[in-house]
């Protein structure tokens, strides 16, 4: 059994990293940190901290540095008012604050609608002060741990934010590339194969093998064998990379797990596979686990899943597969 998140091949790394430093640098590029942090320093009214300090979360000390390096705190410190006329002010905040997407929608609620589609964003008096002090409360922190903070410092950090966040984006977009491909590739083997026995006529997603067995693709299972009417095996495909959103992930994979009937055979492709996960995977009633990469690039590790699910699982094949 291949398990996910084994080695790549270096070609295969050097291809991922390439793709990914490619997208990041484009989008620093585009000097959008630039641009907001313009549109912040020209806005109208000015913004009032003054005697909200307190309110917004900002610490007396990281006010008075700031006021004391000369630094207009509209530069540094968020405000309801500015975050509810420029939405996509949040990716300034948000960067010196070092904070990802998705961890500023589990603390104070999401912001992405905010910075990728601020014109149709609508901010709420009360979800622009609780995303204010979560900003707020976090760069206080920093400046107050720098003994030697910089105005340039903040500007560094929106600009590792941004690489973070386009990092992780391409993991998904990467992933959900791959989920497909994994897809083709497994309808094409089993048409090369003489499987398929004819093709349903809606939905298109289904197919009827031999050996009475139907395969089908969509969610939830992402693809499922049934005989007889009922689950035969599935597999379920998380193609994204990034770790941080593993445990999120597995839970998806475990109510798909948990649904099946209990002689089913359940698979699973990933992209990562964390230590904390294999873990938790262990406990639940699966085959094992692929690593969707090495499907996708590794034919000796397309042919073990192909013997998995084909040979042993399924038994439509009264040989091994050899051939991918």
């Amino acid at each position: 059994m291949a398990a996910a998140g084994s080695d790549l091949t270096r070609r295969d790394r050097e291809r991922d990293a390439i793709a990914r430093a490619l997208k990041i640098a484009r989008r620093v590029a585009m000097r959008e940190d630039v641009a907001v942090r313009d549109r912040i320093d020209q806005f109208e009214p000015k913004p009032r901290y003054a005697k909200a300090k307190r309110h917004l979360c900002i610490a007396k000390d990281a006010w008075r540095k700031v006021k004391s390096a000369g630094i207009k705190p509209r530069w540094v410190f968020a405000h309801p008012d500015l975050l509810k006329a420029m939405p996509d002010a949040s990716l300034h905040y948000r960067g010196i604050a070092l904070l990802s997407r998705k961890r500023v929608g589990e603390i104070a609620g999401s912001v992405d609608t905010w910075e990728r589609s601020p014109d149709r964003a609508r901010v709420s008096e009360d979800k622009a002060l609780k995303v204010c002090r979560l900003y707020n409360a976090v760069i206080s922190a920093i400046l107050l741990d720098s003994t030697q903070w910089t105005l340039d410092d903040s500007y560094r950090h929106i600009l590792a934010t941004i690489g973070i966040t386009e990092d992780g984006a391409m993991r998904n977009i990467i992933g959900q590339e791959a989920e497909q491909a994994i897809k083709d590739r497994l309808l094409d083997w089993a048409r090369e194969q003489g499987l398929l026995a004819s093709a349903a006529s809606a939905p298109s997603s289904e197919w009827n093998l031999k050996g009475g067995v139907r395969m089908r693709f969509g969610t939830e299972p992402d693809i499922a064998f049934e005989r007889n009417g009922k689950l035969a095996a599935l597999i379920e495909i998380k193609g994204g990379k990034d770790p941080a959103g593993a445990l999120e992930r597995l839970g998806a994979v475990k109510k798909t797990f948990d649904e099946a009937p209990v002689d089913c055979k359940n698979f699973l492709v990933a992209g990562v596979v964390t230590s904390t996960m294999r873990s938790r995977l262990k406990e639940m009633q699966y085959e094992g686990d692929f690593d969707i990469e090495r499907l996708l690039h590794d034919d000796d590790a397309w042919v073990e899943f192909l013997n998995e699910i084909f040979h042993h699982a399924l038994r439509l094949t009264k040989e091994t597969v050899t051939e991918p």
